[in-house]
């Protein structure tokens, strides 16, 4: 492949010489006007993006791109990432090299699967597009996006989620793409099977599962409807026995006290009586020896 100083060649060739997408678009005019504009007068197209093959974007990737997104700032400069992306139209790679880039795994590779799934997203059939995208609906790993707000957190199963439904995704408008509904009834595609499995199976199992659990409250047993289960009888019979455990406790104390002062009448009593039986012993005739 020949590489040119100035790359506006493959702006102005357009519609000749340029083979078209999988998709039927042409890969020179898929970005706006405007934003092609400022990514071949950035610095970095002009020094990164210069001469580069399917291998060299690897590298570029994992050394220069650190987050999503169009433009960013006052300026509203090209991310790399967006550079990057107008490269790979430029490329125009097949399918097993994309297949290459999705599958390379770990922190550092990500920002390429991002990249990968935004190009199959410009330039790939519909079909191919649900194929290609929905199994990285699991990817939860974390991707920064920089756009005119600033940096925002992401992840990389809400950005393929968002290049699948939206119909703007950095700074690029996305051709409209049909439904997934619209492509089964066509049987171009196969229905999607959720990880949690059927919908409805799972309704109607959490349904036979609120009919078989037994009623909490209105039973057979019980003035008002109500049955103490076996905890709550025995927290009462503890509480219960305490309680009698306390009074006993309480009337014994009483009870000894009582004891004691009934004991202490007693003698006093007795002692009254003796006395009184002494003085009438006196008094009786005969009852004191006369000295």
């Amino acid at each position: 492949m020949t590489h040119r100083a100035d790359e506006r060649r493959f702006l102005d060739e357009r519609g000749t010489n340029a083979a078209l997408a999988p998709n039927g678009l042409n890969p020179a005019t898929i970005m706006e006007k405007a934003v092609r504009e400022r990514i071949v007068e950035s610095y970095f197209w002009k020094e990164q993006c210069f001469g580069l093959n399917e291998a060299d974007v690897v590298d570029r990737v994992a050394e220069h791109v650190s987050f999503v997104g169009g433009t960013y700032g006052d300026a509203q400069r090209p991310s790399p990432f967006l550079c990057l992306a107008f490269k790979l139209l430029q490329l125009g790679p097949g399918d097993d090299i994309l297949h290459e880039y999705l599958a390379f795994g770990g922190e550092r590779f990500k920002y390429l699967r991002a990249l990968a799934a935004f190009y199959v997203r410009l330039t790939r059939r519909p079909e191919d597009v649900y194929r290609t995208l929905e199994p990285l609906l699991e990817d939860r790993r974390k991707l920064r996006r920089r756009g005119r707000a600033g940096t925002s957190l992401t992840f990389v199963d809400q950005f393929v989620d968002d290049l699948l439904t939206k119909d703007r995704v950095c700074a690029t408008s996305l051709w409209q793409m049909p439904k997934r509904e619209i492509l089964e009834d066509l049987d171009l595609l196969e229905p999607r099977v959720s990880p949690l499995g059927d919908i409805e199976d799972l309704l109607a199992e959490e349904e036979e599962e609120e009919e078989g659990e037994p009623p909490v409250n209105g039973g057979a047993d019980g003035g008002d409807g109500r049955e103490d289960s076996d905890d709550e009888g025995l927290v009462e019979e503890r509480m219960d026995e305490d309680h009698r455990g306390r009074r006993s406790s309480s009337s014994g104390e009483s009870g000894r006290g009582d004891s004691s002062e009934r004991n202490r009448r007693r003698d006093r009593s007795r002692e009254s009586e003796e006395d009184s039986m002494d003085r009438d012993r006196d008094d009786a005739p005969g009852g004191r020896d006369d000295h």
